[in-house]
């Protein structure tokens, strides 16, 4: 076999084994419901008249919102309701000098400021909110 072949043998066993590592938690097997951290945070922006706001909700205060589409079980919620309470992210650095979004306080989301809800796809890690 010439050696250029044996190369791209062995890159593609390597690309192959890599990716069979960054396989999601589901195609190895395992149920992601067993795989969730409770303590993973769903980022959301809601849209009000005056500004853009990132709240997020632990995968424990998401479960108590029902079922469904984690947008729908939100909504469902502020029309039934009238307001969700949520923790609003905000960029900042940490101790060690990184960016990350972080908890800044608990807001409360009105029925009647709320235009839009939408999931957030953060570009920073994202640190769970501090025990209540």
């Amino acid at each position: 076999m010439p050696a250029s072949r044996r190369i791209t043998a062995a890159l593609l066993q390597g690309l192959a084994f890599g990716l069979l590592l960054s396989a999601p938690v589901a195609t190895l097997g395992v149920s992601p419901a067993l795989a969730a951290d409770p303590a993973e945070v769903h980022l959301f922006r809601v849209v009000t008249m005056r500004e853009d706001v990132v709240v997020g909700l632990t995968l424990v205060e998401l479960t108590a919102l029902g079922s469904g589409p984690e947008v729908e079980r939100l909504a469902r919620r502020i029309a039934s309701e009238g307001q969700l309470t949520a923790w609003r992210y905000i960029a900042g650095r940490g101790p060690d000098g990184l960016l990350r979004l972080a908890a800044r306080n608990r807001v409360a989301v009105l029925r009647q400021d709320a235009l839009i809800i939408e999931p957030y796809a953060a570009a920073l890690p994202v640190l769970a909110p501090p025990a209540e």
